[in-house]
C-alpha cells in the first residue's frame, strides 16, 4: 500500500527567509508520526505548508498526499479531502456555536465530494454520538467557537471536531504548548481512540510528555530545517534525557 503522505526535498520560506531545507519525510497510513525539535528548527513552517498557509513560499521539493499534487491544491481543497489541523492556539468566533460551526463545516466538505447536504436529524445524531465519544456534555455544543473556554476545553472541542469530520490525516500542532496534565490526556485520549488503518497522525510538539500518552509510531527530530534523526519512541525518551543537543545535525 502506497504512503499517505510523502514529502521529497521540500525547501520553503516567508519574507524572503528560508526556513525549511530539504525536508524529506514520508508517512503511512494508519502511522502515527511525531515530529519534534528545538524553536525555530521549522516545525510550524512544515504544518503551514501542509495546510497551505499563503505567506509560505514552497521554493522547491515536492508533497504528495493521497495520490494527489498537495502544492497544487487550495487550503479548502486540503480540508476537503481530509486534512485536520488542531491550532496551537485556538482561535475565538463570537456568536457562532459548534453546532452550526460544525455542521457548516461538514455540508461544506459534502458538497466538496457532491453530495446532498446532511439531514438535520441525520446531523443531530452524529453530533450526541460524536459529543458522548469525547465525553462532552450536551450544552457545551450550543456555546460560541473557544469563547470562555479553558484550555482543555478547547482542546476537547478540538478532539470533538475532528471526531465529527473524521480526517484521512489529523496534524497536532503544539497542541501541548500550556496545557496541563488532564488536558494533556483529554488530548491523548481522542487521538488514541480515532486510531485506525486508514487515519495518520502528525503530532508537531517540542515536549516528550503527550507522547506518553499518545504512543507514536515514528519519531523524527527536525533541526534547522532538516529532518536530523528518524527512530522509534525511544527517541522522544533520549531527548528527554539528553536534550537536542544529543542529535548530531
Amino acid at each position: 500500500m502506497s504512503n499517505l503522505l510523502e514529502i521529497h526535498g521540500l525547501h520553503a520560506s516567508i519574507a524572503g527567509k528560508e526556513i525549511l531545507k530539504g525536508v524529506d519525510l514520508a508517512i503511512g497510513r494508519g502511522e502515527v508520526h511525531a515530529i519534534m525539535g528545538p524553536n525555530g528548527a521549522g516545525k510550524s513552517t512544515l504544518n503551514a505548508v501542509l495546510t497551505g498557509r499563503p505567506d509560505y513560499e514552497v521554493t522547491a521539493g515536492s508533497i504528495c498526499y493521497d495520490g494527489k499534487d498537495l502544492l497544487a491544491m487550495s487550503p479548502e481543497e486540503r480540508s476537503w479531502a481530509g486534512i485536520f489541523l488542531s491550532f496551537q492556539y485556538p482561535v475565538e468566533i463570537p456568536g457562532v456555536s459548534i453546532t452550526n460551526f460544525m455542521k457548516s463545516a461538514i455540508n461544506a466538505r459534502r458538497k466538496a465530494a457532491g453530495l446532498p447536504e446532511m439531514k438535520p436529524a441525520e446531523y443531530l445524531k452524529l453530533l450526541k454520538e460524536k459529543m458522548a465519544f469525547v465525553q462532552m456534555k450536551g450544552e457545551f455544543a450550543k456555546r460560541e467557537v473557544n469563547v470562555g473556554f479553558s484550555g482543555g476545553e478547547k482542546k476537547r472541542s478540538e478532539i470533538f471536531q475532528m471526531a465529527m469530520l473524521e480526517p484521512t490525516l489529523g496534524i497536532l500542532d503544539e497542541t501541548d504548548s500550556g496545557l496541563d496534565v488532564d488536558a494533556l490526556k483529554i488530548v491523548a485520549q481522542g487521538v488514541n481512540a480515532l486510531r485506525s488503518p486508514e487515519r495518520s497522525f502528525v503530532i508537531i510538539t517540542h515536549y516528550q510528555k503527550l507522547l506518553e500518552y499518545i504512543h507514536p509510531d515514528v519519531v523524527h527530530v527536525l533541526k534547522d530545517g532538516r529532518i536530523v534523526k528518524t527512530a522509534g519512541p525511544e527517541l522522544a525518551d533520549q531527548i528527554w534525557a539528553e536534550g537536542f543537543d544529543s542529535i548530531d545535525g
